[in-house]
């Protein structure tokens, strides 16, 4: 008798419906108009409604149904008490169709680690660049990142970015909107998934241009590190947007070359279902020195020596970083 789908294939169909669901939660916030911010850090550290609601109801939901994954989440919060309209029990049943890899395919619930990054690029949420903020649900295995989930809660927006904390980014959605279908689930939004050895879907993969060098980096953390590193690519453009989940969606659709972040500041949530998304159509991402990413469940969770990924060409970016960079930042 046939068995039913891998434990694999039936968390990434969950992952994909919850992160639908999260993508629903990040529009609501935005049109009810107060984003409850708040300083973690720093003024560029920042946490919003959209940020807890959203990882309480990823995690919950994901707890629920597999009460043996490991989970963490980027925003310090209890799993307890969260309110039943945060639940998604729905599973994506396109994914339930699709083969586990082989190499997958005996994993129990336990070994598995996901890693959640509720709201990817929270500064430009509250500065209304919607369309760089995307929603991350990693999962990793013997602490190689093999499936991931990203959802764009703005994909297809097409506004003006005022920037504006509140009132502005209220102001950019209703712009948008207009037209179209009332309230915040108006044709916005679509969520791409992947897993190593399947392939990555929900997007149309392109390359850059031949023989062009677009980097593309951080908008809101830059350094004297990063200038230099970047510099060293000689790149032909620079693209400077916020979120590691957007950057990795720029070099699959064609807009950069690479993404290149000579900084510490990056962390293990922010990584890992991006980098399954990249490797699953052929490209690289590693941290400055070259050295993959791990993703165990007690490995520290700041990537300390940086990123550097690409979709084509890695070699050559990986060649061109500094040994100064690297004397810096310590893997």
């Amino acid at each position: 008798m046939a068995s039913g789908p891998s434990v694999l294939m039936r968390l990434v169909a969950s992952a994909y419906s919850i992160a639908q669901k999260a993508g629903v939660i990040v529009r609501r916030v935005i049109a009810e108009g107060d984003l409850g911010i708040v300083e973690k850090t720093c003024a560029t550290d920042l946490q919003t409604k959209a940020d807890r609601l959203v990882q309480m109801s990823i995690c919950s939901s994901l707890a629920r149904k597999f009460p043996r994954l490991t989970i963490i989440g980027e925003e310090d919060l209890p799993l307890g008490g969260v309110d039943q309209e945060l639940i998604e029990d729905d599973q994506w049943e396109e994914i339930l169709q699709k083969p586990c890899p082989a190499q997958y395919l005996a994993i129990k619930e336990e070994d598995l680690v996901v890693w959640v990054d509720p709201l990817d690029g929270t500064k430009e949420y509250t500065e209304g660049l919607l369309d760089n903020v995307t929603v991350l649900i990693g999962v990793a295995y013997e602490g190689e990142a093999i499936a991931g989930v990203i959802n764009q809660p703005y994909y297809n927006y097409q506004g003006n970015c005022i920037h504006s904390p509140q009132n502005g980014a209220k102001q950019v959605f209703r712009e948008h909107s207009k037209g179209a279908e009332a309230g915040p689930d108006a044709e916005l939004g679509r969520t791409i998934w992947g897993v190593l050895g399947l392939g990555a879907f929900g997007f149309q993969l392109q390359e850059a241009p031949a023989g062009k060098h677009i980097v593309t980096t951080t908008r809101s953390h830059g350094s004297k590190l990063v200038s230099d590193c970047v510099s060293a690519m000689e790149p032909d453009a620079v693209l400077r947007v916020g979120g590691a989940g957007n950057k990795i969606i720029q070099l699959i659709e064609g807009k950069a070359s690479a993404y290149v972040f000579a900084s510490p500041g990056c962390k293990k949530w922010d990584t890992c279902a991006p980098e399954v998304i990249l490797r699953a159509v052929g490209g690289k991402l590693t941290d400055v020195h070259g050295n993959a990413l791990r993703y165990y469940k007690d490995v520290k969770h700041m990537n300390s020596a940086g990123v550097l990924a690409a979709l084509r060409n890695y070699d050559y970016y990986a060649s061109r970083v500094p040994e100064s960079v690297k004397k810096a930042l310590v893997p």
